[in-house]
């Protein structure tokens, strides 16, 4: 028994790729430019990768209002709802994401508003997408370990590079539909591809 088992528990789940579908990916389906799928899956660096993403949307003159036309017919992965509704009724969730608050609110509405930490795209007055502010580096582990100082043992559980951190920095962290490359960089943590697995992993 570790020192936090006995604590109450909080979950926190990273959006894209465990509960929502990866959304730069969707863009890159619809808009026919291939670069755009690159997400953290392939990109350890955040950083590089988000300088990438932006140096596309100004070369192709992408819009954030393209984006969010794109966002706005995307759901929830199937049976993402009903895990997120029975974890819920078990224990607190936290979503932690490295999305953006202008493209979340509408997946957000419809998975029942579950609170959200995530970051901000800086936009101009014509739409076009400038820059990104992260609310902090790193956000996901200090979210951990500040859920830690609370007093509340951890379980995570995420897909990509950039969830690493947050599943090594919990007491417990689970692999949730990765692709190989990250499941052999990581294989001390568990991996399960189905919501019901998900949910026992947990422990629910």
């Amino acid at each position: 028994m570790t020192s936090r088992d006995h604590l109450q528990s909080v979950v926190t789940l990273d959006l894209e790729g465990v509960l929502v579908p990866e959304i730069w990916i969707a863009v890159a389906n619809r808009t026919g430019i291939s670069e755009l799928a690159r997400t953290t899956r392939d990109e350890p660096d955040y950083d590089v990768l988000m300088k990438y993403r932006l140096a596309i949307l100004e070369s192709r003159g992408l819009r954030l209002s393209d984006i969010t036309t794109v966002i706005s017919d995307l759901s929830p992965e199937p049976g993402a709802v009903e895990f997120l509704n029975e974890l819920r009724s078990h224990t607190q969730v936290l979503i932690l994401s490295d999305t953006f608050e202008q493209f979340a609110k509408p997946l957000m509405a419809q998975l029942g508003w579950p609170t959200l930490f995530c970051h901000r795209l800086v936009v101009d007055s014509e739409s076009r997408v400038t820059d990104y502010q992260l609310r902090m580096p790193d956000q996901k582990r200090f979210a951990v370990e500040a859920l830690h100082s609370l007093n509340y043992r951890v379980v995570a559980a995420g897909d990509s590079y950039n969830d690493t951190a947050m599943l090594g920095a919990a007491d417990k962290g689970i692999l949730f539909r990765s692709p190989p490359n990250v499941i052999a960089e990581f294989p001390q943590f568990e991996s399960c591809v189905e919501y019901a697995d998900l949910l026992a992993l947990i422990g629910v």
